[in-house]
């Protein structure tokens, strides 16, 4: 392990105490959407007194810090950490777990930004010795309310350096199925796209002992949902593939009533833009024409979400030589077909997206409920493999770029 690594590594440990305290104070009051301003007031206090240029905008609560260092060579990195919570009751049992009804921080957005101060304050304990500018960007809304799309049109990440973005952007979620201190990505595509499908199957009402007297959608919806499950299955190539899912079908008001319409929602989740586009007119045209078949109207609609998550291949094996300086490294084999917003930023800055294990000591990582689930939880100590990861990330891209 190289000095460089070893200073970074002895400053993320030396940052932990504070990095729990502030992973704890905001999962305990978890906020969901894009307005998280008492999660932002907590930055604001971790970072007082930090010689940071502080940035908000109209659309959010997100808060982009910006640290120049002692000299200029005119490179500027950004490291981000996500701060939104889930609309889900927390059923831990941890002493600071959530306070908030209904509300949790079951994707780990707390400990990104708790690992994300600890790093801005590491780095700016070293500012003297820093070559170009540091973007720190903490965003709120990532769980579905794309606040990363809404930070950058406000223009936080503009005029940077003069008239223009960071030259590169990098990203670290926490993975409590993967053992603690692991880091693992891929070069290309990492997570899915994400959009929401719906549909509306409206037929003619009426009694349900006289069907023959009306037009029901429900089995006109029934089959449309069989015909998309055939349209993944028997369309889509195996070195290209989606998931259509439908996850609600809601229609009906009594046993002994044939309702008027159906309505159909889901999530589309493709790897490449050609896909994307082929299925989403796809989806629209099966909706209108299976029902039309039954002498029915049904109207699809597609709402665009995240993008692919594409990490450049530079960066990645930027992020691969750092993380493995460190130790554990592991390529992911086959991207994850969730979605994340960071997607947003990469599409317009050339950067990489890493998963962090963070598995509790002593248990089998498989086995740990997973994210988004009301039990999940995290081996804290790991922050500080975290700090140090975004630091060395900074000091090395503004010494050498992707070199």
């Amino acid at each position: 392990m190289d000095q460089q690594i070893s200073n970074w590594i002895d400053a993320g440990e030396a940052e932990l105490d504070g990095v729990i305290a502030l992973r704890r104070a905001i999962h305990a009051d978890p906020e969901i959407g894009l307005d998280c301003r008492r999660t932002t007031a907590k930055i604001k206090i971790a970072l007082a007194g930090l010689p940071l240029e502080l940035r908000e905008g109209p659309s959010t609560s997100g808060l982009v810090a910006i640290l120049r260092g002692g000299g200029d060579n005119g490179r500027a990195v950004l490291l981000r950490g996500d701060m939104d919570a889930l609309p889900m009751q927390e059923e831990t049992g941890l002493p600071f777990a959530s306070q908030v009804p209904g509300a949790m921080h079951a994707c780990g957005h707390d400990a990104h930004t708790a690992m994300l101060v600890g790093a801005a304050r590491a780095l700016s304990a070293r500012r003297d010795s820093l070559p170009g500018t540091v973007v720190f960007m903490f965003q709120p809304g990532e769980e579905g309310y794309a606040g990363a799309r809404h930070m950058m049109k406000d223009g936080l990440l503009d005029d940077v350096l003069p008239g223009r973005r960071p030259d590169a952007a990098f990203a670290l979620h926490i993975w409590p199925n993967m053992p603690r201190g692991l880091v693992a990505s891929r070069p290309g595509p990492l997570l899915a796209s994400a959009d929401t499908v719906s549909a509306t199957i409206t037929g003619r009402g009426g009694h349900a002992a006289m069907p023959h007297e009306n037009l029901d959608p429900i089995p006109v919806a029934c089959e449309i949902v069989s015909a998309l499950q055939a349209l993944i299955a028997r369309t889509v190539p195996v070195t290209d593939p989606a998931v259509l899912s439908i996850t609600k079908i809601e229609a009906g008001s009594a046993h002994n009533i044939i309702p008027s319409s159906v309505e159909l929602l889901g999530t589309l989740r493709t790897l490449s833009e050609e896909r994307r586009a082929a299925l989403q007119e796809a989806f629209v045209r099966i909706v209108h024409h299976v029902a039309a078949a039954h002498g029915m109207s049904g109207e699809g609609r597609v709402e665009d979400g995240y993008p692919v998550t594409r990490n450049d291949p530079r960066a990645y094996d930027f992020v691969r030589r750092c993380a493995g300086g460190m130790g554990e490294w592991q390529e992911i084999p086959a991207p994850i077909m969730g979605a994340e917003d960071f997607a947003f930023v990469l599409k317009g800055i050339p950067g990489a997206f890493a998963i962090l294990g963070t598995a509790p000591e002593g248990t089998d990582p498989a086995s740990n409920p997973p994210l988004h689930n009301t039990r999940m939880m995290l081996d804290e100590a790991t922050m500080a493999k975290g700090v140090a990861l975004h630091c060395t990330f900074a000091e090395r891209f503004l010494a050498n770029g992707f070199d």
